[in-house]
C-alpha cells in the first residue's frame, strides 16, 4: 500500500491481475439465509442493521421527488432491495456474480442483472437513484462506473454512495489489522475528501455525509479485533462448523459487536467513522 505524495490517495501499487484477484471472491461471498437456527438469527440481525441503509436512501429519493427504480450496483443476495422493496420502493440489482443475482432472484425475489455497470442494459435517465454499497474501493477504474451511474440517473436522480473511510480512528489505532484495509480486494482506501474529488469529476456534487453505519462501523472493528469469529470470513474460507458451535460463535461475534458499538458511535460523531456514505446529485 502506497500513499500518493501530492493528494494521500492510499492505493496498492502493484495492483493485482484481475486473474489473481479471482481466486479472493469465492461464490459464497454474499449473504443468504438458510434454514438452521443461526442462519434465521444472522437474518433478523442484518434486517435490522440494514434499516440504516434503507432510511439513507429513502430520504435521498424522497428530496429528489424523482420516479423510476433504485438500482443496487453489487447488489449480492439482494437483502437490501428486498427489505426496500417491502417499504413500497421499486428496485433493480446488478452484480458481476452469476450466481449472486441468481440468489437475489430465487431467494430474496428481487430484479438482478449479471454484469457491470458499464453495461447495464438500462435506458438513459432511467434511474431514481443508484447505490453503491462497499463497491468503488473494488473497482480498478471508478470514474467509467460513475460516469455509467450518471448516464442512467433520471434529471434530480441520487448517487449513493459507501466505502470504508480510511481516516477513520479505527486505522489509525489497528493499522494494517483495520478490516477496512482488505488487501488485496481493496484497490484504493478513501477518505471523505477523496471521494468528494472524484464524485466532482465525473460531474456529481455532493449533498449529505454520513460517517455511521449500523451495519459495518461496529462488525468492521469487531471483525478487526477477532476475525475467526466473522460469520461471513468463516462462509468464504468453507469453514466445517456444528450447527451448535456456528451457533455460540456467531452469539459471541454479536456480543463484541455490540461491546464495540459505543466507540463506533463517537469516532463517527467527530466525523472519523469506518465508513462514509454520501449522496449526490448530478451538477446543474
Amino acid at each position: 500500500m502506497v500513499e500518493c505524495r501530492a493528494c494521500r490517495l492510499l492505493r496498492l501499487d502493484p495492483r493485482p491481475k484481475p486473474e489473481e484477484l479471482r481466486r479472493y471472491y469465492p461464490e459464497n461471498y454474499w449473504f443468504a439465509p438458510d434454514a438452521t437456527a443461526a442462519g434465521r438469527l444472522e437474518e433478523a440481525y442484518r434486517r435490522f442493521v440494514l434499516g440504516d441503509h434503507v432510511s439513507f436512501v429513502k430520504r435521498a429519493l424522497e428530496d429528489s421527488r424523482e420516479s423510476g427504480p433504485v438500482l443496487d450496483v453489487g447488489c449480492g443476495g439482494g437483502l437490501f432491495l428486498r427489505v426496500l422493496r417491502e417499504q413500497g420502493s421499486s428496485v433493480l440489482g446488478i452484480d458481476q456474480s452469476f450466481p449472486a443475482a441468481s440468489v437475489a432472484w430465487r431467494v430474496n425475489a428481487v430484479p438482478a442483472i449479471h454484469g457491470s455497470l458499464t453495461e447495464a442494459p438500462l435506458a438513459a435517465s432511467s434511474c431514481a437513484a443508484i447505490t453503491m454499497f462497499h463497491v468503488l474501493e473494488h473497482l480498478d477504474q471508478p470514474s467509467r462506473h460513475l460516469h455509467a451511474a450518471h448516464e442512467l440517473l433520471r434529471p434530480h436522480g441520487r448517487l449513493i454512495v459507501q466505502t470504508p473511510n480510511a481516516a477513520c480512528w479505527q486505522f489509525l489505532l489497528l493499522g494494517e489489522n483495520w478490516s477496512g484495509v482488505d488487501v488485496p480486494r481493496h484497490l484504493v482506501n478513501y477518505r471523505a475528501r477523496d471521494l468528494e474529488s472524484l464524485l466532482d469529476l465525473c460531474g456529481f456534487e455532493v449533498l449529505r455525509r454520513k460517517y455511521f453505519s449500523l451495519r459495518d462501523n461496529p462488525a468492521g472493528l469487531a471483525t478487526s479485533l477477532a476475525p475467526w469469529l466473522d460469520p461471513m470470513a468463516r462462509r468464504v474460507r468453507g469453514m466445517r462448523e456444528a450447527p451448535a458451535w456456528k451457533l455460540a460463535k456467531d452469539l459471541l461475534y454479536f456480543a463484541l459487536v455490540v461491546a464495540v458499538l459505543p466507540f463506533t458511535v463517537v469516532e463517527a460523531a467527530c466525523r472519523a467513522g469506518s465508513t462514509v456514505m454520501i449522496e449526490a446529485r448530478k451538477k446543474t
